[in-house]
């Protein structure tokens, strides 16, 4: 698989824990919206420390995007620590990405389910379709623990008509947001129609629970497209 090596251009904060990378991009390179890469950062000792990561920004894009949760170590050990040293880049570091790749493609209208930072792989979905004129008939339901975890809040309420935009919180009970799980009560209150695509990305076992919930309401299996 190609590498290339790349120079971040700027960082900047999404969230308290999140965010964005602005990077060159390689001449001739090209991926599809909800594609990913592998990366590592060109320091002694993280070259070979691959992560897979989503572009967020759109193909036809001077540059790429990655917008990225930082986990700090020794809370999150199975993230190796890669998350903590790529939010210590300054712009002018470098980073190895491999050639895109990915699972997550959209097929038609249907529901976007996310949790947390597995909201990535839509963002640029979203962006096309919203850039295209075809985000109507599109849902987003995007599930956080508190209203400061929420990625993209402000664009994702100007990209969908309302309705089209649900906001859940599991730790916080706040006015203007739902508050508990997506699970299938929570479907059955805000979708009115499972014959249709559902989209899912989030932790493992919100991704498990869900296919579950939307199988017991009568979502076709081959409708339902998540990470493999």
């Amino acid at each position: 698989m190609a590498s290339y090596k790349v120079k971040i251009l700027m960082t900047s904060f999404v969230t308290h824990d999140v965010k964005r990378f602005i990077v060159e991009k390689p001449e001739g390179y090209k991926f599809t919206p909800g594609q990913a890469t592998e990366i590592a950062v060109n320091k002694p000792g993280w070259e070979g420390k691959k992560h897979p990561f989503t572009f967020t920004s759109l193909n036809e894009d001077l540059v790429l995007e990655f917008i990225i949760k930082g986990y700090v170590l020794d809370r999150h050990p199975d993230h190796g620590g890669m998350t903590e040293e790529l939010h210590k880049l300054l712009p002018g570091d470098e980073l190895l990405i491999d050639n895109p790749w990915g699972t997550i493609n959209y097929q038609g209208p249907g529901v976007f389910i996310a949790g947390g930072a597995g909201i990535t792989p839509f963002i640029a979905i979203l962006r096309q379709l919203k850039k295209d004129g075809k985000i109507k008939g599109n849902k987003l339901i995007f599930s956080n623990k508190k209203a400061r975890d929420i990625i993209l809040e402000k664009e994702f309420k100007s990209m969908f008509d309302n309705g089209d935009l649900v906001l859940t919180l599991t730790r916080e009970k706040l006015r203007g947001y739902e508050y508990g799980r997506v699970d299938t009560d929570f479907l059955k209150k805000y979708i009115d129609d499972f014959a249709r695509f559902f989209y899912i990305c989030g932790p493992k076992t919100m991704v498990k629970d869900l296919q579950k919930s939307l199988s017991l309401l009568g979502a076709k299996t081959d409708l339902i497209v998540f990470e493999n």
